[in-house]
């Protein structure tokens, strides 16, 4: 598999790099991941940002949404992915109900992730209390990434998955949101499912990393959850989402001539089996003979 343009894997993406691309007008590469070989593809791709995202609760661990995925869950997928990363930023989400009621669990939960799964960095959506826990934990020394627009742990109190900021009083919020997180001292923002327009808006007044998804060109760089953009997922995709691969149907097309071979006893074949030499195999036969054999 070629390496792109990956970084030499004693160079490690930092914040410092990161901020080098942005000031060069370098587009940063984001992308999910949630488990070993997914990490190991990113890595060998040389995408600069990688992100255990609790998206993984619906593509993964087959929940309808992100809210009932777990700490602990997140914590194991996130091990997974750091183990089979060598230059990617590491990001992890922290789930919902893990750091929502006080600085005290926010920080706790973001030092579980960074110290017994290696991420380098916490994710964490919306902005009011929010912007204080990302506070806390930028003061206990955890780099924030900070989530506006259409943020899904909250995707109810929204109004479901849609587009956000399509109203001035909307747009307005979300950009003081993103002021606030910067702030509070995070150096990334995700902006999601916000009109091209607002986002132009929100990037000409943070000078934070931003990380787009559905929000248009403008943001520093981009993220696609790892299932949608290689076609792996399945029913109604979001606008924002390009499907770079088919990957579902060769993976259908794999399994069902797998279980046809089996079926019509064609696989396994001569040539997928092991032998034993015919003397050991008379002896074999022979003891198995003997009235004593039990």
């Amino acid at each position: 598999m070629s390496s792109g343009n990956r970084s030499d894997a004693t160079n490690p993406v930092t914040i410092t790099a990161l901020a080098r691309k942005k000031a060069a007008g370098e587009p940063i590469v984001m992308v999910t991941a949630y488990d070993h070989p997914s990490a190991v593809v990113a890595d060998e791709v040389g995408v600069d940002m990688v992100l255990v995202g609790d998206s993984a609760a619906n593509v993964v661990l087959g929940y309808d949404t992100t809210v009932p995925v777990s700490v602990d869950e997140m914590l194991v997928l996130t091990r997974a992915v750091r183990r089979g990363l060598r230059t990617p930023f590491l990001v992890a989400d922290l789930p919902f109900g893990s750091y929502e009621a006080s600085d005290e669990d926010a920080v706790r939960t973001a030092q579980r992730f960074v110290k017994d799964a290696g991420a380098d960095a916490v994710k964490i959506e919306r902005g009011g209390t929010t912007v204080d826990r990302a506070r806390a934990i930028v003061r206990a020394g955890i780099p924030v990434v900070g989530h506006i627009g259409l943020t899904p742990q909250t995707a109810t109190s929204l109004g479901g998955y849609s587009a956000q900021g399509r109203t001035a009083e909307r747009a307005e919020q979300l950009i003081r949101d993103a002021i606030e997180l910067e702030a509070a001292g995070c150096f990334a923002v995700v902006i999601e499912a916000v009109p091209a327009a607002v986002t132009e808006l929100v990037v000409g007044r943070v000078s934070c990393l931003t990380i787009g998804i559905g929000a248009g060109a403008a943001t520093d760089g981009q993220v696609l959850v790892w299932h949608d953009l290689l076609g792996l997922t399945s029913g109604h995709l979001a606008k924002f989402v390009r499907r770079f691969a088919d990957l579902n149907a060769e993976v259908v097309t794999g399994v069902r001539a797998y279980a046809d071979a089996v079926r019509a006893r064609e696989f396994p074949a001569s040539e997928h089996t092991y032998t034993i030499g015919p003397e050991a195999l008379a002896t074999l036969v022979a003891r198995l003979g003997d009235p004593s054999w039990r």
